[in-house]
């Protein structure tokens, strides 16, 4: 077992803190949690219309959710799974297509029996009234649920994180990635009269019903379920546009009452982060949504069109630097990383919790390519060799499929550092630059795999990085440059590597190519070689 520091220790389980069990034995409930079931894989989601309505004294909600779908295949008298997890309850279910008797509870999973064939095509709805005492969370977002505390002045606050637990904690959906539903959501938020209530996308409606507020808001695009997320507290709004690739881009803030001086010097950092993105991404991904930041009663998340922030109006990481290089001290962490998922989580969506890596590496690789446009590229290069030294190299990065399971940590700073090592090996940041934007063009709105991210970056690179996704992706060793030096001559090898590892490392105007064999250069004078630290292997000098 590795020595490990207590402040790394520290900062990780914090910045990079596991949402799902390590080392866990699953069950027959995780296979139906996280498996495209035959309880699922015969309709598809097209929009939520919910509502919902905290009671901040006795830690419940209730609501409502209208599930609208279109049936993807010709199927007889199917069984429908909806997930939604105890202690929650349904008190009432309707559905637009007869049903063999009332609809069963097992587990965290209510299924309803129909009566009925169905053909491709048709559309229909589950309608569920749902109401309880929620999970709520010990240490959100890591571990998840509902957020029941109380502002500096006593005003409740409240508001949920669900990624890793899923966001049927609270609300009944078909709780699984790689269905998102396409036409997005509306969402009815109701609270006592001296509360807010902000959710994703567009404000579209404010009331009082029943000495009650009513919020009403709209999502016009595909959205994560775990993204779906209201916030309750005493807030105030200010507002701010940004003129973007696809036009006036707004902007809305919604913050405590006594923070927004605070929040109108501090959110200033969103246009530039906004160019930067928009130049390596492409444009942002919801336009007709706008983009949000809403104070929340924990650390941070990236709530589609809704980021969730509480780093406290301070730069760094709570005040601290992730790379301890100083870099991480010149930005705020959470509203340059949760908005980095915007592109990468929110717009390109894993379809299973294994393939996390694909919200986490190029995000966290987005505070790399931020801190280039917004100070310096060999500030940038700093801070991304930095960040190497809060690898663990635990665990592979890559989960295990169907059962809501992520990988290591190390899908953060390892997966940014690979990226970070393919982008050298590319040597050329206009075609990096394009692979990216590719990325988000041609995944735009869509649920994607490991393996289709994969193939996209080697076609588009022209070059097969599958030997490097296999190295970092799927295995804990790093790769190790042994080499020694005599006068002119140069002889390498890689050790700990994966069989035909593709890996060539450039140095001066030089590159070699190293394998498991012993190799010789003949280089142009006999000055010391001086590798990169922009590559993620280790080099170890022997005689």
């Amino acid at each position: 077992m590795k020595k490990i520091s207590y402040s790394l220790l520290l900062i990780s389980s914090l910045a990079f803190g596991q949402f799902f069990e390590q080392n866990k034995t699953f069950t027959k409930q995780d296979t139906l949690k996280g498996s495209n079931t035959k309880f699922r894989d015969f309709w598809d989601v097209k929009k939520y219309d919910l509502s919902v309505e905290p009671n901040f004294e006795q830690k419940s909600i209730k609501g409502n959710n209208t599930i609208s779908f279109e049936i993807t295949k010709n199927i007889k008298n199917p069984v429908f799974q909806i997930d939604l997890q105890q202690p929650m309850k349904a008190d009432r279910v309707q559905c637009s297509f007869p049903t063999i008797g009332n609809f069963k509870r097992d587990g965290d999973f209510i299924f309803i029996s129909a009566n009925k064939s169905f053909k491709k095509g048709e559309k229909y709805t589950i309608d569920i009234n749902y109401s309880g005492n929620p999970i709520v969370a010990k240490n959100a977002p890591w571990d998840g649920g509902w957020i029941f505390k109380t502002d500096e002045k006593g005003n409740p606050w409240m508001s949920v994180a669900d990624e890793g637990i899923g966001a049927s904690v609270w609300l009944p959906t078909k709780d699984i990635w790689s269905d998102e539903p396409d036409s997005g959501i509306v969402m009815k938020i109701i609270t006592s009269k001296n509360l807010i209530g902000v959710g994703n996308g567009r404000l579209i409606n404010q009331k009082t019903e029943n000495n009650k507020n009513v919020f009403t808001w709209e999502v016009k695009n595909p959205i994560n379920a775990y993204s779906i997320i209201p916030s309750i507290g005493n807030y105030v709004n200010f507002k701010d546009s940004y003129d973007g690739e696809k036009g006036k881009l707004d902007l809305d803030y919604w913050v405590l009452d006594y923070n927004l001086d605070k929040a109108k010097k501090q959110f200033q950092q969103v246009k530039p982060m906004m160019k930067s993105f928009e130049y390596w991404f492409g444009p942002y991904p919801f336009y007709e949504d706008s983009y949000k930041l809403v104070e929340s009663p924990h650390l941070g998340m990236e709530h589609q069109s809704n980021v969730a922030y509480g780093n406290g109006y301070q730069n760094g990481y709570l005040g601290r630097d992730l790379s301890e290089t100083g870099v991480g001290l010149k930005w705020d962490f959470i509203i340059i990383h949760e908005s980095g998922h915007e592109w990468f989580a929110n717009n390109i969506t894993a379809k299973d919790q294994a393939d996390m890596w694909i919200h986490e590496s190029f995000t966290n690789y987005s505070e790399v390519l931020f801190t280039e446009n917004y100070i310096d590229k060999k500030s940038a290069e700093i801070y991304a060799q930095g960040i190497q030294h809060n690898i663990m190299n635990d665990v592979s990065i890559i989960g295990k499929y169907g059962v809501r399971n992520e990988g290591s940590g190390d899908m953060y700073a390892k997966g940014a550092s690979m990226i970070h090592t393919m982008r050298q090996i590319i040597n050329d940041d206009a075609k990096f630059r394009q692979i990216l934007r590719g990325l988000n063009k041609d995944f735009y709105h869509q649920t994607v795999t490991t393996e289709q991210v994969e193939k996209y970056i080697s076609e588009k690179a022209g070059f097969d990085f599958s030997s490097i996704f296999n190295q970092y992706l799927r295995t804990v060793d790093v790769p190790v440059l042994e080499y020694s030096q005599n006068g002119s001559e140069l002889k390498y090898r890689f050790v700990n590597g994966v069989k035909n590892l593709n890996l060539p490392i450039r140095f001066g105007n030089q590159t070699i190519s190293p394998n498991e064999n012993w190799q010789i250069l003949k280089l142009q004078n006999s000055n010391p070689v001086q590798f990169s630290k922009n590559y993620y292997i280790r080099y170890k000098k022997v005689q």
